[in-house]
């Protein structure tokens, strides 16, 4: 079982010219990610009662996600508005303020589902951001060394907005990473977080000495690396499909990775650690199929477990 925490909102995408509305949100597209997946997963975010938040938890509940943790607000929902450059890469700006995403305070989190792992991605709202992401930090402290616990940054521009600066924002998730287990995070993110160091690799490496059992870097076309806290460095090459665009790809490839977790019963830091390389291996592979194939469809719309294996 896995609970998903983060925000769901509408991203409105380029289409034909104008602006299709289409439910989003890093977390959100994990969530749903892990139900077509067929894994026990629960969401933890707030929705709307308005019409756009409606739409989202038909959604998570006709991909077999358990909305029992998710807080309604009658705030509206948060939207976001999608670029695609020449290459299908998506940049984002962002509606936050006075939204249900950004409504979720401590009193919105409660205690999760016994064996449940806890995962957090970020996006618009960072660990800087009153209530809601200082709430979420609070969370991952709150769960680490009761379940296993991880990470997605998902860096955007806004949040070093709210934290006043990239530095100190980037302390902010040194801090949370050091107590997790598991940080899945792109090298830009890498990069943008810690742009004193020299590249992905020195912050990825950093990481895994001082905090998380594994790190797990992805790399657009050029693939993932698996970085573990005793040394290890596990590779495996990108998968060539034809783009549509990425955008939900990271999300596609976090679901993949918890996915290949949760079904091989890696339910503690123990486990996780214990991973051999060939398991990696194997859990990389199966995490980029399932982005390759989100990259073929227009939008974030993440493949089903038939999709994958067959």
């Amino acid at each position: 079982m896995i609970v998903v925490a983060g925000e769901a909102l509408i991203d409105l995408a380029p289409r034909d010219g104008l602006l299709l509305p289409l439910a989003g949100g890093s977390p959100y597209n994990v969530a749903v990610g892990l139900g077509r997946l067929g894994r026990d997963t629960h969401y933890l975010g707030g929705l709307s009662t308005d019409a756009f938040g409606q739409t989202m938890a038909e959604r998570l509940a006709a991909d077999d996600v358990d909305l029992s943790l998710a807080p309604r607000f009658e705030e509206p929902s948060t939207l976001a508005v999608v670029h695609l450059d020449d290459e299908g890469r998506a940049t984002y700006g962002f509606y936050l303020d006075g939204t249900a995403a950004a409504s979720v305070d401590d009193a919105h989190l409660p205690g999760l589902p016994s064996g449940a792992a806890l995962h957090v991605s970020l996006g618009a709202i960072g660990f800087a951001h009153e209530p809601t992401g200082r709430a979420l930090a609070a969370l991952l402290r709150r769960e680490a060394g009761a379940r296993l616990t991880s990470l997605d940054p998902n860096v955007r521009p806004l949040v070093f907005e709210q934290a006043g600066g990239v530095a100190p924002y980037a302390g902010m998730v040194d801090e949370v990473v050091a107590g997790l287990d598991l940080v899945k995070v792109s090298d830009e993110d890498l990069e943008q977080l810690h742009p004193e160091l020299d590249g992905w690799h020195a912050v990825a490496r950093r990481w895994a000495d001082t905090g998380p059992a594994l790190v797990v870097v992805t790399r657009g076309p050029d693939g993932a690396v698996a970085l573990t806290a005793d040394g290890r460095e596990v590779p495996v090459p990108g998968e060539r499909v034809e783009v549509v665009d990425t955008v939900g790809a990271g999300d596609a490839f976090t679901s993949g990775l918890l996915g290949w977790l949760d079904r091989a019963g890696i339910a503690d830091r123990a486990a996780l650690a214990a991973l051999d390389d060939d398991a990696l291996r194997s859990a990389l592979a199966y995490a980029r199929r399932v982005a390759a194939i989100t990259c073929t469809r227009a939008g974030s719309d993440p493949p089903r477990a038939d999709e994958v294996e067959g």
